[in-house]
């Protein structure tokens, strides 16, 4: 099987994943304050929303900064995510929490070995290496459960939206995506896919910080994704960025529910490079043929 085919099988396999997805048990409020997460590439993604979800109780790191300020986990019960089990730099700053726990796929790598306990993630994938997606859907979920109740939709139209808005939607190889509060990590995200399955040189920042920055840097013909609420705000923004001749997508999903939200700005981010991909009749992902890039990637990582 492809890399494409099979991250295409993934992320339609989510759907079914939901139905069987268990939340663990939310963490005490008067705990969260002692408690930080830590991840690597989407992984830190997944850290990321967990602060945010715990309206700031708890915090993320990168573990580099960790390492470098070992003060920061020293009394701290930390959350190590990575659903290999085997980033280094996650290996050597579980070592410094007063207790740490790993949330990956993996029970036996060297993350599980050497944190006190483990969470393992139970999705099935294709078993072809490929773009994260149904695997950082459920690291993601996972953090967000450890930090507040969770109950997943049942609702089959957050995916039919976010499938039939991808399709229509054109992007071109200049990308700016946008988030705010949690969005602005899904906002990695979707970038990171565009990386691993195009290998597009795409921005993400939050919405505010982009006027005061990106927007200097960008041309004409360039696209703007927004993920955040249709407010008066945004709605200004997209008019302004319209006007100067920029493509503006700005999909919304109508809920008042975060987490159908969150779903849908999800699978937002990994449908639209996955359509480009097959508008190009790509069966490859970029990543996967880039292999000096992978091979430099993988001594910094393992």
């Amino acid at each position: 099987m492809k890399t494409i085919e099979a991250y295409e099988k993934d992320v339609f396999n989510q759907i079914k994943f939901l139905e069987t997805f268990c939340p663990q048990k939310p963490i005490s409020k008067m705990l969260q304050k002692n408690v930080i997460f830590s991840g690597t590439g989407d992984s830190f993604v997944s850290a990321m929303l967990a602060e945010i979800f715990s309206n700031y109780q708890v915090r993320s790191f990168d573990p580099l900064d960790l390492l470098k300020n070992k003060t920061i986990a020293k009394n701290k019960t930390a959350y190590f995510v990575s659903v290999s089990g085997n980033t280094i730099s996650n290996i050597k700053a579980a070592k410094i929490a007063k207790k740490s726990i790993a949330i990956t796929s993996r029970p036996q790598s060297r993350l599980a070995k050497s944190c006190n306990g483990s969470i393992i993630m139970k999705s099935i994938t294709s078993d072809v290496f490929t773009a994260g997606s149904i695997t950082f859907l459920e690291t993601a979920l996972t953090c967000i459960s450890l930090v507040t109740s969770l109950s997943i939709p049942k609702n089959p139209q957050i995916f039919k939206k976010a499938l039939s808005d991808a399709k229509k939607s054109k992007t071109g190889k200049r990308i700016f995506v946008l988030g705010s509060e949690y969005t602005y990590p899904i906002a990695m995200y979707c970038a990171a896919k565009f990386y691993e399955i195009l290998g597009y040189g795409v921005h993400f920042q939050r919405i505010e910080q982009f006027s005061h920055m990106e927007l200097f840097c960008i041309k004409k013909g360039d696209t703007v994704i927004i993920f955040d609420e249709k407010n008066s705000h945004n709605k200004q923004l997209t008019k302004n960025l319209k006007s100067v001749g920029l493509n503006v997508l700005h999909p919304i999903f109508e809920s008042k529910d975060k987490i159908s939200q969150f779903l849908y700005y999800v699978y937002m981010s990994q449908l639209l490079p996955l359509f480009d991909a097959k508008k190009q009749r790509k069966k490859e992902c970029h990543f996967i043929l880039a292999k000096k890039f992978r091979n430099a990637s993988n001594q910094m990582i393992y």
